[in-house]
């Protein structure tokens, strides 16, 4: 399983010489990874569609140019095996979510996907639903399902050909994992165990709904306690398959996603990592969107390879795993990470797949063309130092005039999650021919592609400036028992509406980083003792994210679908101009 050691080498090597040169019998297998797929059929555009970036606004992605890479990379060994490190589903386009995400799976099917770790959002739509992507069969009440991967002969829907890895997911019911913990697979004669898991956080970024009945447990350890029964099955290589992972300090870009700059330094998946036997070779990651090729050292301070693929079907990781057949240890592991560029003239897209994905575009064309408002620039998610985007304070301002009225809630102000927000809206006119500052249904469902409802409760100015400390590290104010000790993972700062504004500092002190006087709604301090209407959406006001004191609030009102409230003010509002980004304030360093 794990590397030789260094002594063993130079030991086996005065042997070689001693023995006339005598080889190790050895092969090499090839795993081909990636991760965050999210339903991206179609390319998701240049790698950055940033102008200053030109060797990175090149075209990437698209699933039927992802399945030529990897025949391609078959082509050069017979022995290999892909493999995903959770989210190919959740957080999707329309043309794959209209459909509950059957088209990704039936593409993944025909990729020759064979093992795909859970992540967070396939957790979006429940436990039920995630085993009917598994299994197969009909949406229970939505027509859009079973159309059939010939689309138009409609045939019940066929489910995952490849299996589901949930090794640290546990039905508290009966004690037994959601989907198998490991899968093993014998391929050019090496016996190779794949362990898929999902980050143990995973409860506080989905909503409680999708994770019920479910408990998540600590993935080093889960890790670890596995390792003995692979063993005694002959196992030879061991892979974890994780959704979680890391960053590294320099800008995504084509020349950037071998790099391993700042070493995962501080980050879960290091901490990971450094708790983990010595008997795994190779940890796949996934979660933060992030392309690297790092090498970080396990429980015995050995280094193993670490790697991560950004998102989207952008990239696809290239692993070789050579084992030492005499003696059944892995003696090297080789990854590369390579950007699935399109029109390569070296790879032939599967055509297959694109007839597939057309079809389900044809069929969602009518909804996803229809152009729901207008935007006199490029709306996007890039933030201020303070946090603040031009697309979250549109949200906002949207969210709000949506339950403003009092027939609708009375709200005066709103709150949205940044996670929540999963693209941005650009002002050239797409492939769909709406026009240059047009946007369409489908441009705004990739934006909001949840399905969130808005909910409106009471709050008192106290608990607003508890939710606020709330969106920073450390802070656990408000927290209930069993919320994790630590607080938030990183700072997670929510867009507000207009009227609504307050300053944060980077003091490092836990639940101390607003201050209460620089709160204020129109113009008005708040005030600890009022009682205020605030709106979040559904996600938000169960907890998630970790904005606990949400669930405290009084008098919920349901509101309409997150979705509908942006059409409504794009339709109200004419053309719609990017959001101010002055509403939250960063104090000054001391």
């Amino acid at each position: 399983m794990k590397l030789q050691t260094l002594a063993s080498a130079i030991a086996l090597g005065l042997s070689a010489v001693a023995a006339h040169a005598v080889t190790l019998p050895a092969t090499t297998i090839k795993i081909v990874a990636f991760n965050d797929f999210h339903g991206q059929l179609e390319s998701p555009g240049n790698f950055r569609n940033l102008p200053t970036d030109a060797a990175s606004t090149i075209p990437v992605g698209g699933v039927d140019w992802m399945a030529g890479y990897v025949a391609d990379l078959k082509a050069q060994n017979p022995s290999t095996i892909v493999v995903s490190a959770g989210d190919i589903i959740g957080a999707t386009p329309l043309v794959s979510a209209l459909f509950h995400d059957e088209p990704t799976i039936e593409t993944m099917n025909r990729l020759g996907l064979e093992f795909n770790a859970v992540g967070n959002h396939e957790f979006d739509e429940g436990k039920t639903e995630l085993k009917r992507m598994q299994n197969g069969g009909c949406h229970p009440t939505d027509p859009n399902s079973c159309k059939g991967a010939d689309v138009g002969t409609p045939v019940p829907f066929e489910g995952a050909k490849f299996k589901f890895l949930a090794a640290n997911v546990v039905e508290t019911a009966n004690g037994k994992t959601l989907f198998p913990q490991y899968a093993i697979k014998t391929v050019g004669g090496v016996r190779v165990g794949f362990i898929g898991m999902t980050l143990k956080e995973t409860p506080t970024i989905v909503t409680p709904t999708g994770v019920a009945g479910l408990s998540f447990t600590d993935e080093a350890a889960t890790v670890n306690a596995l390792i003995p029964k692979l063993r005694a099955r002959g196992v030879e290589a061991v892979v974890v398959l994780i959704h979680q992972g890391g960053t590294i300090p320099v800008t995504q870009s084509v020349a950037s996603i071998n790099n391993c700059d700042g070493g995962l330094a501080d980050s879960p998946i290091k901490t990971i990592v450094n708790q983990l036997d010595d008997e795994v070779d190779l940890v796949i990651s996934g979660h933060t969107h992030q392309a690297y090729n790092c090498q970080i050292a396990n429980k015995a301070g050995r280094l193993i390879s670490v790697t991560s693929a950004n998102s989207q079907g952008r990239v696809l990781t290239d692993i070789d795993v050579t084992i030492n057949t005499a003696n059944g240890e892995v003696s090297a592991v080789n990854a590369e990470n390579i950007a699935v560029v399109r029109n390569n003239p070296a790879i032939t897209p599967n055509a297959g797949i694109k007839t597939i994905v057309d079809n389900y575009k044809a069929l969602a064309t009518p909804i996803a063309n229809r152009v729901i408002g207008s935007i006199s620039a490029a709306i996007t998610r890039t933030a201020t130092a303070a946090g603040e985007s031009a697309l979250g304070d549109v949200i906002a301002d949207a969210q709000l005039a949506a339950t403003s009225p009092a027939g609708f809630g009375a709200a005066v102000v709103s709150f949205m999650n940044p996670g929540g927000i999963r693209a941005d809206l650009t002002y050239p006119g797409s492939s769909a021919g709406e026009g240059d500052g047009k946007v369409t249904y489908a441009e705004a469902f990739t934006v909001q592609p949840f399905g969130n409802t808005l909910v409106t409760l009471t709050l008192t100015g106290a608990q607003i400036h508890t939710l606020l400390e709330q969106q920073f590290m450390g802070c656990t104010a408000g927290y209930p028992a069993g919320a994790p000790a630590s607080g938030q993972p990183f700072n997670r700062i929510m867009q507000v509406s207009a009227g609504f504004s307050y300053e944060w500092s980077e003091k490092g002190t836990p639940c101390d980083n607003v201050d209460p006087a620089s709160i204020k709604i129109n113009g008005v301090t708040l005030d600890p003792a009022t009682s205020y209407r605030v709106t979040v959406n559904n996600f938000m006001a169960d907890g998630g994210d970790q904005y606990y004191v949400l669930t405290q609030g009084s008098n919920r009102l349901g509101g309409a679908l997150d979705l509908d409230a942006l059409e409504s003010y794009f339709l109200t509002n004419g053309v719609v101009n990017p959001g101010a980004r002055n509403r939250i304030l960063l104090a000054p360093a001391l």
